[in-house]
Formats: C-alpha cells, structure tokens, sequence
C-alpha cells in the first residue's frame, strides 16, 4: 500500500505544478473556483485517520455479512477494533472463540473420520468405495482452517483495513464517494444461499445414501459451508475491485474531458496505482487459502469424473443415483473452480482496461509537454 505521506506529496506537487503553470501564463492563482475550494477541502483529508476511513468505508459495511460468518465458523477470527482499522489478535475474543469452536468440531470429525475410514475399510464395490473416498476427502479441509484461515488472519486485516485508506483517496481525487450498487443485497442472497446448499446437499445424501448417517452429517455443516463460502468471498473481492476499477475509469473519463492538466493525470496516476497495488495485496492475503482451495477442488473432480466414467464403462449410463451423485460432485467442484478463475481474470483486466480505453482517446497533440509526459507514464504502467 503506498504510505500516505507519499500519496500526499505526489498530489500535492501535482497540485503545485498546476499553480505554477497559471503563475508561468500570467493568471491569478488567487482567484479559485468553487471546484478548487471544494478540492482544497479534499485535501485536507487523511487516509491515516481512522473517523475518516469509517466514513467512507463503504465497501466494509457491504461485505460484513461475510465477516460475520467467516468469524461465526472460526476461519478468519478478525474484528474491527477501532474505526477504520481491522486487526488480528490472538489474544481477541474472536480468536479465543475460533479455538474453543475448533476444538469442538475437530472432535466431531475425528470421530465421523474414524466411522467414515472403517466403512472405507469394509467396503467391496468399487462405486461404493469411491464414495467413501470423496466423504473422507471433504473432511480434510477442516485441518487446513489454522494454516490457510488463522495463519493469513493478520495480512487479510491489513487489506480490509487498505480498503478503507483506498476509498478516502478515491473520495479525494475523484470528489464523489465510491459505492457498490447492489452489492449488500448480493451478499446477503450469496450468504443464504450457502448456508442452504450444505443443508440441503447433506440432507438429502443422508436420505438417499445408505451408511450415511444424520450424526454423520455433523462434521460436514461447517465444512461445505466454508467450502461455499470460500468461493463467495473471492467472488465478492474480485467484484469490489472491479466496481472500483470501472468507477475511476468513469471519474477519470469525465474529469480529463472536462480539463486534461498533468496535475490531473497525475492524480488519478497515484490512485491507480493504490488500487493495482490492493488487488495485488488480495493476491497476497489469500494466497495460501486459494491454492490449498484449487488442489483440493481438482483432487475431488479428478475422482468424481474417475468414479463416474469407470461406473459408465462397466455398466452403462443406468441413471443411477450414484453415477448422478458423483457427475454432480464434479460438476460442483467444477463450478466453484469456474468461479475462483473467472473471477480473478476480469478482475485483473477491468483494472487496466478502462484507463487504456480513456487515454487512448486523449490528443496528446493539443495538451502540453507535461500533460504528453504524465499521459505516456500511465499508459506505460496499464500497458506492462
């Protein structure tokens, strides 16, 4: 994240810079307009302050459904300890509760796990084994909660907290409050959504499975829920960056069509790179949850598809609920991996797309030498 005294001097000598061309052509700097008042007052604004971030945070209150739930099943014990700023502790009461719920449910899916690995054991039919195979496997993800959920918590609420520092600067240089249009409302319905597709999917294998018990099913909530919930998550950050990409390249458009200054490129210069260098902090903060996410999506589609083919080719296509059971998993795990890379992909190319699109638009033969120069950087910097 660039530190906010240097976000504050690249502004404040482009700002400089344009004062000192009015001064050069002979103009009255003096003699400002509403528009420079109301920057003016802008400025005086700090990322660093924490009343201000909580202001215009808007993409926390959005997204706090998730926050909740992620806290509610131990995985990411943050909170939001002052305003503006959320921080990881193990001394919190979140992360005293995300233990004390870990230990709990670990003893619940040792003990499924023992029952599940016996069945493994006794178990001769090969489509019968291949089940049991994908119930041991989607007990593992519980064990990998403190390395890819407690071990990141501390970089996770350094990037939440940048989201807030982000929106400031926005608000700064753009003069308008960045919002996520229906984006609280989606949460809420992806949240729900997640919380009744474990139910359901457990359920219903509870019924139409034999060996799958109910009290079986007890390890497994908390499991698929995250599972769903994982990918929501990504979903909801990539969507957030991308919201933001496509509102600056809005701002931006409108400003430089308006009056296309250096002082104004370079602006929007400083802000782009804030939030390139946030959607490479999402990268960083969940590295480690997502790859362990994707090897565990392709082991589980590379046995579905296995177990199905193998029941295909012996047997025929009978329709049986097996053969659809294993087709859905890998389907399932298939779409939940479609999700995570889509996902990633638009993301990273809304960043740089809507700002090449503008500054190509620009006659850098009717603006100055300066303005040529800070056009040229940000193409360079959306082009490498």
């Amino acid at each position: 994240m660039i530190p906010d005294h240097l976000f504050d001097e690249g502004i404040n000598n482009s700002l400089l810079r344009n004062d000192m061309k009015h001064v050069h052509l002979n103009r009255i700097v003096y003699s400002k307009t509403q528009k420079d008042y109301e920057r003016d007052q802008r400025n005086l604004l700090s990322s660093q302050d924490g009343d201000t971030c909580e202001i215009h945070d808007q993409f926390y209150r959005d997204h706090k459904l998730l926050l909740v739930l992620f806290r509610a099943l131990a995985v990411m014990p943050i909170t939001r300890s002052r305003p503006g700023t959320i921080t990881f502790s193990w001394k919190s009461r979140a992360t005293t509760y995300a233990i004390f719920f870990y230990i709990v449910t670990t003893i619940i899916v040792l003990v499924v796990g023992y029952e599940r690995l016996m069945i493994l054991r006794s178990i001769k039919k090969f489509d019968d084994y291949i089940y049991s195979i994908l119930f041991v496997a989607f007990l593992v993800p519980h064990f990998w909660i403190p390395f890819v959920g407690w071990g990141v918590a501390h970089q996770v609420a350094i990037y939440k907290t940048n989201w807030g520092k982000f929106q400031v600067r926005y608000y700064r240089v753009t003069g308008e409050n960045l919002k996520f249009p229906n984006l609280k409302t989606s949460i809420v319905i992806i949240s729900v959504g997640c919380l009744l597709l474990a139910v359901c999917f457990l359920l219903s294998l509870c019924a139409l499975l034999d060996g799958f018990l109910l009290r079986h099913t007890t390890a497994y909530y908390h499991i698929i829920t995250m599972i769903n919930m994982n990918c929501a998550l990504w979903y909801i950050n990539c969507k957030g960056i991308k919201i933001a990409s496509q509102s600056l390249s809005n701002c931006f458009s409108r400003d430089v069509s308006i009056e296309c200054t250096a002082s104004l490129i370079s602006s929007y210069r400083f802000l782009w790179l804030n939030l390139s260098e946030l959607l490479q902090s999402l990268g960083n903060a969940y590295a480690r949850t997502y790859s362990t996410y994707c090897l565990f999506m392709f082991f589980n589609i590379t046995i579905a598809v296995y177990g199905a083919l193998s029941e295909i080719v012996d047997h025929g296509f009978r329709f049986s609920f097996k053969e659809m059971g294993l087709i859905v998993d890998a389907a399932y795990c298939s779409t939940l991996l479609f999700i995570f890379a889509d996902c990633s992909h638009k993301s990273t190319l809304k960043v740089a797309a809507g700002v090449q699109d503008c500054l190509l638009s620009i006659d850098v033969l009717s603006v100055d030498r300066p303005t040529q120069k800070e056009v040229t950087i940000l193409f360079y910097l959306h082009t490498t």
